[in-house]
């Protein structure tokens, strides 16, 4: 498994890792597109490479008005490749280059439903600390739930 910063012949392949996740929305979905085609705002993008293919990716960007917090917007790995390391290697990459760029703080943010459950696991298995939950917050009965890594 290979994670490297990705480039711009990577749009095809985060775009099609990202339709193969069946709890991502339609919306969900074109907001990835979205922030992968408005990259010039700071937003980056890694990406796992097996067998010269992406296989999963990490979206990641300062978060405004801070000193050294980014937030990590989108973590997503095609589902066939589960259980690779892909998701792992992925997270320790996006730690890696944030404390490059000079970050103290990493913030995740996700959704309290059920079906995300496997997510919040996997940010609790990698070592970020569950700080908040907004009742309600997407729609009523849907969570958010905030977790953070202090690096």
């Amino acid at each position: 498994m290979i994670v490297e910063p990705a480039n711009a012949d990577d749009r095809q392949g985060i775009l099609a890792v990202t339709a193969k996740i069946d709890i991502f929305t339609d919306e969900e979905k074109d907001t990835v597109r979205e922030l992968w085609d408005d990259r010039e705002s700071g937003y980056c993008f890694l990406v796992a490479r097996h067998d010269g293919q992406v296989v999963g990716y990490t979206c990641f960007g300062e978060r405004a008005l801070t000193e050294g917090t980014y937030d990590l917007f989108w973590i997503a790995v095609d589902p066939s490749t589960r259980r690779m390391g892909a998701g792992v290697a992925l997270m320790r990459a996006t730690e890696s280059e944030v404390q490059k760029r000079g970050g103290r703080l990493i913030v995740v943010e996700t959704s309290g439903l059920e079906e995300y459950a496997s997510t919040r696991a996997f940010y609790e298995a990698a070592g970020y600390e569950k700080e908040a939950v907004l009742r309600d917050f997407y729609k009523a009965g849907d969570d958010l739930v905030i977790f953070t890594l202090h690096l």
